[in-house]
């Protein structure tokens, strides 16, 4: 008996999924105080839109350098 996969087509892009997770985090991060939870979901908005730049980049055709 084989296992199988649970597959699914996405209906937003990578980037528009990162996108709207960074606003979700920096939106929570301001309903708090300044301590280390809001420092983390800062950092980690931070992270999803530089991943989705850099992922916008690399699909791009040309692959020209990020200004």
């Amino acid at each position: 008996m084989t296992i199988r996969r649970r597959r699914f087509t996405q209906t937003q892009s990578l980037e528009e999924r990162l996108t709207d997770e960074a606003k979700s985090l920096r939106e929570e991060a301001k309903t708090l105080p300044p301590c280390a939870k809001k420092e983390t979901l800062l950092r980690k908005a931070r992270h999803d839109e530089v991943t989705a730049h850099l992922t916008e980049w690399l699909t791009s055709p040309g692959l020209k350098p990020p200004v």
